[in-house]
């Protein structure tokens, strides 16, 4: 998972599934109530608001991968699930690599593990664009 201290640009879409960004980011804002001088991802804890850190966003995965009873996402776990996510939509290999700030070694050494994506361009006859 990459983090910047001072901040970044966020862009997202609106997505028919079961995720939905813009109604994740809705409801929190709803439940949370940040002022526009907090951190975005403020949250509100029994102390008043605290900014979630990435220390304690991964904490609650893990509670709430035991409670579930299932296997626990790591940062590259869950940055690895939105890349293979987005390659199985359709989204160009270079628009993925740019969008996730992959390194070229580290793009390659992904692709390789995951047949599922590279399957389409080993056929005889490709279905999709060569990636070069």
């Amino acid at each position: 998972m990459k983090v910047s201290t001072t901040g970044e640009d966020l862009y997202f879409a609106t997505q028919f599934h079961d995720v939905d960004p813009t109604q994740a980011l809705a409801n929190h804002l709803q439940v949370n109530t940040p002022a526009s001088s907090d951190a975005l991802f403020t949250w509100r804890h029994r102390n008043g608001l605290r900014p979630l850190t990435r220390s304690k966003f991964l904490r609650s995965l893990d509670r709430s991968s035991q409670s579930l009873k299932i296997e626990l996402l790591k940062g590259h776990g869950i940055r690895n699930g939105g890349t293979l996510e987005y390659l199985l939509r359709g989204v160009p290999f270079e628009t993925v690599k740019a969008m996730g700030r992959w390194s070229g070694e580290a793009f390659a050494g992904y692709l390789c593990k995951h047949a599922i994506v590279m399957a389409p361009y080993l056929q005889d006859t490709p279905v999709l664009e060569p990636f070069t």
